[in-house]
């Protein structure tokens, strides 16, 4: 490359020295939960592509390739190392401060961790854009910049399975100095797939329906490792001898890739042994930075491992600076669900769907990089350059858009009923199903503001959804935690707005309301969660596309209908069982409450709106229509007094208006905020929410712990716990924390809203838990729920502020 300047990396990053340890991180409440410990950093990998993850360590040890499936473990053959001449001596060091536990790679020599008197480098991140710079180790200055090309409103490249690492080198000496960069990778084709096709789901400890993943890991019979060039580029294709069969999911190829130039001496080797000692590659990268220019593709036998290795050595004059790029491709198109369910990938409508693409997608990464960082930089930087935003709102709020990379995620190939495309994330990997509509109630806010068609493609899916029933019986796992016995519950009841699109074993958007946690058909938030999400999906997408509101109304008129059946005392508000009905799952609330009724008021205005846009446009019949926006209006006109008349205390709204609790619930008013948020009239008067907000604001935040946390759900007045072994009202819940936070910077409390948030970001990225935000955390540093959909909610704080 030419000479380029230094990089500049944005003032706001989460940012770690290279190595640094936690003393004492976050760590999981329950023991079923997966808690992989801190060392997670930002993914890479297009949306619904698979990821990978490279911690600030510097080890890659996040495989998530094989859709909502997950896998922890550093693969320490994959990895940079870089060797540096000058006048003086030379030296070499694999880039990771960790060197493998099992004893391999002995021959290898490991990056220095940071000592008390100096660190090493340091690691930034500001999704979807990483940097490792490395400091007081090597003579020349390194920068290694990582990307996927991922930027709002792009609906192709932000599909792609490719990582781009852009190098920037600088020789701040008056000599010249040698360096030379490797990429060592092994081949991983075929390895990331269930072996065991059709897994047996058991219920877990904490209730929650739990299935078997056993991935082919270290099954590399017949790979194989190429050479491929072109008068630009120059990389190594990883392989698997073809069957006759179709490709099956696992298949297909991975690629390393880098530029040529005169510049540049290009070196390889297409067979070392990556569970070995490695001094097949370390003899001579270590001595002089070259390889052996092995070409070798014969195929792997039984138990063999295969690496490949690509190298660039250059020397740098004084005060040169150059620019490196390497890209890291992967072509595995089938994504299978249950046996014989499969799906191809959203990139293969760009790259074909025969698996033998990686070294065209690499191709392609190295001719558009350069364009992908400042289509990046274009979208990010007018939100960067706000002076009314807080640095440390910046770092968290592109930072936690990290799970639409790495939560599971799923984007088909487009089909003539989705022109994009169907999408899902994962509501999280303890609670593995797709999409849950209680928790997108706010975790949705940056798919919605960033990517809105995929957005509306979700709905589109809930409202295939509703109409459909499954007689199948189920036990419901929480009576299994309370051991009680259980009542047996149907799987899906026509109407019932279903809890989830279904999880990665069976058949995702197909088969829907996967989780048995509870029997989700008798929750009262999910069908008004469904009708507020689609009003705001149509408003903040141009509020133009009527054809989204039609396509949804029949399911909204379906869903409202069912749940009005649990108004028993038919006074128009449907009343909680007295079971956890609703998204806070462990807790019994019994008659009226404050949160569904809220969301029972929001949903009738919703509803009424839409219904009159439909009407406006001749949508539908008109004479139906008309009754049905009459009923609504009929049932808000009833159930509005009565929510103020069975809760409202003088100071806030009660839990519940049967239980005789005085705690105060944290979101008691989500369906207001919904309501102003949607332009719909209040469902309380403004006085008392501001009362019942500042209370909230005053009990469970201020008074919980003084404030270090975040807001519990749910405490008494005073700040005390109502029940000190409670689960739910005593922990800190990070999405619900950043929706709260947005209903006080709607209501003209924005300082208090930032304080909020504030707290909860710093629990998070000061205490390990970066690019795997939890459900939960408790005052005792535990957390419950891992890389959690909800916290994106961060994104309805930037909204609401404007």
């Amino acid at each position: 490359m030419i000479n380029q300047t230094s990089p500049q990396i944005p003032s706001y990053t989460w940012n770690r020295p290279i190595g640094l340890g936690w003393d004492k991180p976050y760590t999981v409440r329950y023991a079923s939960n997966i808690d992989d410990g801190p060392w997670h950093g930002m993914p890479l990998g297009g949306f619904g592509a698979g990821c990978i993850g490279r911690s600030s360590r510097g080890d890659f040890n996040l495989w998530h390739i094989d859709g909502g499936e997950h896998i922890f473990k550093n693969v320490p053959a994959c990895q940079f190392s870089v060797f540096e001449s000058h006048s003086k001596s030379s030296q070499a060091y694999a880039l990771c401060t960790q060197p493998p536990e099992d004893g391999i790679l002995q021959a290898w020599q490991w990056y220095p961790a940071p000592s008390i008197r100096e660190r090493t480098g340091t690691y930034h991140a500001l999704y979807p854009r990483s940097w490792f710079v490395y400091e007081n180790v090597f003579q020349a200055k390194l920068t290694c910049e990582q990307f996927s090309p991922i930027w709002a409103g792009n609906y192709q490249e932000t599909s792609y399975p490719v990582a781009v690492f852009r190098w920037n080198a600088h020789n701040p000496t008056d000599a010249p100095i040698t360096l030379s960069i490797m990429l060592t990778w092994q081949n991983m084709v075929g390895w990331f797939t269930n072996a065991l096709k059709s897994p047996e789901v058991r219920v877990r400890d904490d209730g929650s329906p739990v299935y078997e993943y056993q991935p082919r890991w270290g099954e590399s019979k017949g790979n194989y490792n190429q050479i491929v060039e072109n008068t630009q580029y120059f990389g190594c294709v990883l392989g698997r001898v073809g069957s006759d069969e179709s490709l099956q999911e696992g298949d297909g190829t991975w690629c390393i890739a880098t530029l040529k130039h005169p510049q540049f001496e290009v070196f390889h080797h297409t067979r070392w042994n990556p569970v070995g000692t490695g001094e097949d590659v370390w003899h001579n990268f270590g001595a002089n930075g070259s390889l052996p220019n092995l070409i070798d593709t014969t195929t792997a036998a039984e138990n063999t491992q295969l690496g490949a290795a690509i190298a660039l050595r250059f020397t740098l004059q004084p005060g040169e600076t150059l620019e490196i790029p390497f890209v890291l491709a992967w072509d595995l198109p089938v994504t299978e669900f249950a046996a014989g369910v499969n799906y191809y990938r959203r990139y293969t409508n760009f790259f074909g769907n025969t698996g033998q693409n990686a070294w065209a997608i690499a191709s392609t990464a190295l001719e558009q990089y350069q364009i992908w960082q400042q289509q990046i930089q274009n979208w990010q930087q007018p939100i960067l350059d706000r002076e009314d935003l807080p640095a440390w709102f910046k770092m968290a709020l592109f930072n936690e858009l990290y799970d639409l990379t790495s939560g599971g995620t799923l984007w088909s190939a487009a089909s003539e009923r989705d022109p994009i495309g169907q999408f899902a994330v994962l509501e999280c990997l303890d609670y593995r199903w797709y999409e849950s509509l209680d928790v997108r109630l706010y975790g949705s806010f940056g798919l919605l503001l960033l990517f809105p068609e995929l957005e509306k493609s979700v709905m589109r899916a809930f409202a295939r959804a509703i109409p459909d029933s499954e007689n199948t019986p189920r036990v419901i796992g929480y009576y299994y935690t309370i051991k009680a016995e259980s009542p047996i519950a149907v799987r899906k009841v026509a109407g019932a707005t279903p809890h989830d699109l279904g999880a990665p074993n069976e058949h995702v958007w197909e088969k829907t309301n996967y989780t048995s946690y509870q029997d989700c058909n008798l929750w009262k938030d999910l069908g008004c969660d469904f009708v507020l999400q689609v009003y705001r999906d149509f408003l903040f997408t141009g509020a133009d596309d009527v054809e989204f509101l039609a396509d949804c109304w029949n399911a909204i008129v379906e869903t409202l209908n069912y749940l009005k059946t649990f108004d028993l005392d038919n006074d128009g508000i449907p009343e909680n069982s007295g079971a956890p009905d609703q998204t806070f799952d462990d807790w019994r609330l019994q008659g009226v409450s404050a949160y569904c009724g809220g969301l029972w008021l929001a949903a009738l205005e919703a509803a009424i709106a839409i219904s009159e846009i439909l009407l406006n446009h001749n949508l539908g019949n008109v004479s139906v229509l008309a009754v049905q926006k009459s009923t609504y209006e009929t049932w808000l006109a009833q159930s509005r007094p009565i929510y103020q008349e069975k809760l409202w205390n003088g100071q806030y709204y009660r839990l519940d208006s049967e239980s005789g609790s005085d705690v105060v619930m944290a979101d008691q008013l989500c369906g207001q905020f919904y309501a102003r948020l949607l332009g719909l009239p209040d469902i309380v008067p403004s006085d008392r929410a501001l009362s019942a907000l500042k209370t909230v604001y005053d009990a469970c935040f201020l008074k919980f712990y003084d404030g270090q946390f975040g807001a519990a759900n749910g405490v008494r007045p005073d700040g005390s716990p109502e029940n000190p072994k409670a689960t739910h009202p005593l922990e800190v819940w990070t999405g619900i924390n950043f929706g709260l936070a947005a209903f006080l910077v709607q209501m003209g409390m924005k300082d208090e809203g930032l304080k909020l948030t504030q707290a909860v970001v710093r629990q998070i990225y000061d205490n390990g838990l970066q690019f795997r935000t939890p459900e939960a955390i408790t005052a005792a540093g535990t957390f419950r729920a891992c890389t959690y959909l909800r916290a994106m909610a961060i994104w309805a704080i930037y909204l609401a502020i404007g």
